[in-house]
């Protein structure tokens, strides 16, 4: 088993630089802001921040179960699918965002608004707390 503490902190990162994108649009919305072109708005970095974070997630969390001392990695194996589909879908609206010429406000409160992004944030929230249940 690798260092608890080392295992959590790479989770935290992770989880932290997701959360962090979604505050940051929450806010980014609320501007009612037509457009990111010509400006130094820092939106496109937060989304492919959160793009970044993405990749690799489910490999990455079934790495920290097993890291972690989880004795039977079959019922992680499956929710980890979730997060999988989940991060996919996530992702896919995105990249469809960051692939625009402009970014407004309105584009990233219907991006907040997905579904796809709200049931990954709550994946993340589930097996954060899991994860970190296995080493208290």
């Amino acid at each position: 088993m690798s260092d608890p503490s080392q295992v959590r902190a790479d989770m935290k990162v992770r989880t932290d630089t997701i959360e962090e994108a979604y505050e940051f649009f929450l806010a980014y919305a609320s501007q009612g802001l037509p457009t990111d072109a010509n400006t130094s708005h820092p939106i496109r970095e937060h989304l492919r921040r959160f793009d970044q974070a993405l990749t690799g997630i489910g490999e990455f969390f079934l790495d920290c179960a097993q890291q972690l001392g989880a004795s039977d990695v079959a019922p992680y194996k499956r929710f980890i699918e979730v997060i999988e589909r989940d991060a996919r879908d996530a992702q896919a609206a995105i990249q469809l965002v960051l692939a625009q010429p402009a970014i407004g406000s309105q584009t990233i409160d219907n991006l907040n608004a997905s579904i796809h992004v709200r049931a990954l944030l709550t994946d993340l929230f589930l097996i954060d707390e899991i994860l970190t249940s296995l080493t208290r």
